[in-house]
């Protein structure tokens, strides 16, 4: 009989059944566990003097996780909506170790009774329309690098997609004939259409033209060829940002992340929301009312 207490059989398991095989979660939720176990079982090792490997669940008590949860904000100078989403993936681990290990109901039961930081709710700031245009005109279209960027952030905030759906989009998932639209698997695994406004459309066509249109071909590759990552779209972004701040003076005083971008469409659309399709991004006569 295999040992309820191998906290790292639990661990693999944890992954490798409950995570992929049984729940089918996805690919960023995976990985966003993967770092917070990666980064508990570092503290783990210098905390207890143990290899990983040697690690038992009894180990892992209240007092170890909330150590670690205050680690994070003092070592990492992580804010409350961070320790909170690591918080929850060590939670889904011990109500899945309830079920394999129930001898230790008690720590277990715990652990899962440590809450949540409360956190200050912020209103998101949104990006006006010479913020914008001043974003857009800053990458040099006259190069491969720049005229993919401008697509992004074109993209972006046409369409408030959010960045874990901009990276994944391929040829496939655009359609640019009579009623455009781009098509993606967003939060939760719902499948939405969002329409494309005309000047996008252009933008898209000459893009996808200068690649070779291929249905399984990444829309937005990096410079190598592979998927964009997270980190380098925000990089690209704030490299724009930079150079957008020179002609924009109002942008030095915003934090602008791909997710501010989500935010333009309701603000351009609020008035007209059928219009959005039919919007000319380039005629500021065009702009609702």
């Amino acid at each position: 009989m295999q040992n309820s207490d191998n906290f790292p059989r639990l661990l693999q398991s944890f992954f490798s059944q409950r995570l992929i095989a049984q729940r089918r979660v996805s690919p960023h939720t995976i990985v966003s566990y993967r770092d917070t176990f990666r980064l508990l079982l570092h503290f783990a090792q210098k905390r207890l003097h143990k290899e990983p490997s040697q690690l038992k669940l009894k180990d892992l008590n209240a007092s170890l996780i909330g150590a670690f949860l205050d680690d994070l904000e003092k070592r990492r100078h992580n804010g409350a909506r961070s320790r909170n989403l690591r918080l929850t993936a060590v939670r889904s681990f011990f109500r899945y170790a309830a079920l394999e290990a129930p001898e230790h109901v008690g720590l277990i039961q715990r652990v899962l009774a440590i809450p949540n930081q409360r956190q200050p709710r912020t209103l998101v700031g949104f990006l006006n329309r010479p913020e914008i245009d001043a974003l857009l005109a800053a990458p040099n279209r006259n190069t491969w690098l720049g005229r993919r960027d401008h697509a992004i952030l074109l993209l972006a905030a046409q369409t408030g997609l959010r960045l874990s759906e901009m990276t994944a989009l391929r040829h496939e998932h655009i359609w640019l004939g009579t009623g455009p639209y781009v098509r993606c698997q967003g939060k939760g695994r719902k499948e939405r259409c969002t329409p494309l406004a005309k000047s996008t459309v252009v933008v898209l066509k000459s893009w996808i033209r200068e690649q070779g249109r291929e249905d399984s071909k990444t829309l937005f590759p990096s410079k190598r060829g592979g998927s964009l990552c997270a980190d380098g779209v925000q990089h690209m972004l704030r490299r724009h940002l930079a150079e957008a701040r020179k002609t924009c003076p109002t942008l030095r005083k915003k934090r602008v992340s791909p997710h501010v971008l989500r935010h333009y469409l309701p603000f351009l659309t609020m008035s007209c929301p059928a219009a959005a399709p039919a919007f000319d991004w380039h005629s500021p006569e065009a702009l609702p009312t």
